[in-house]
């Protein structure tokens, strides 16, 4: 190994100097003793770092793992158990919706079969009631029409009365003499009876 020295002179130049070479002893001694090594550890460190390792891995084998396996085991349980449950619970759902759709439909089944009766009563009733009424009417129009006749007869006699005096009154005046009452009475019928046939 060659060492040098570099030494400023006053004018500003550098002076390099080279020097001999040391023992080679010296060099040997220099190369040895290097110190401990950055990269590989040391026996005691390993031993450490390896006891440390087994002990945890003891600790995870036999205290840890069991306890978190025991407990998801127990949440698998659990969510099995709920989803059961739920379907459970779905099902029995279901089937109060079937029944209640059932128990609806033999109600709507009940309420159209009284729906119907009760129509077919109000029916009956309508038409027992119409027929009453229609007899009343009947017979209100056949003493209405009684009645009419009646008034019609009794307004015919008078009419033909009335009508025979004029009549009389007027062949009086016009052929100067007396006419018979019934002649006048019947002339005065004919002449009505001849004006309602047309």
């Amino acid at each position: 190994m060659q060492a040098f020295t570099v030494t400023v002179t006053g004018a500003g130049e550098l002076q390099v100097q080279l020097l001999a070479a040391q023992e080679e002893g010296e060099e040997h001694a220099e190369e040895l003793d290097e110190g401990p090594s950055p990269i590989a550890p040391e026996l005691h460190e390993l031993a450490w770092g390896v006891g440390s390792f087994v002990v945890f891995l003891v600790l995870v084998r036999l205290v840890f793992y069991p306890r978190l396996k025991r407990g998801m085991d127990a949440r698998r349980d659990l969510i099995h158990s709920q989803l059961e449950q739920a379907e459970r619970t779905r099902g029995d759902a279901e089937a109060e919706v079937a029944q209640y759709q059932a128990k609806l439909a033999e109600v709507r089944a009940e309420a159209s079969k009284r729906i119907d009766a009760a129509r077919q009563l109000l029916d009956q009733e309508r038409q027992a009631r119409l027929g009453e009424v229609n007899a009343r009417i009947a017979e209100k129009r056949a003493a209405a029409v009684a009645e009419i006749e009646a008034a019609k007869e009794a307004a015919r006699g008078q009419i033909v009365d009335a009508a025979a005096d004029v009549a009389a009154a007027a062949t009086r005046r016009v052929l100067g003499r007396p006419v018979d009452p019934g002649a006048a009475k019947a002339a005065a019928e004919a002449a009505l009876t001849a004006g309602v046939a047309s």
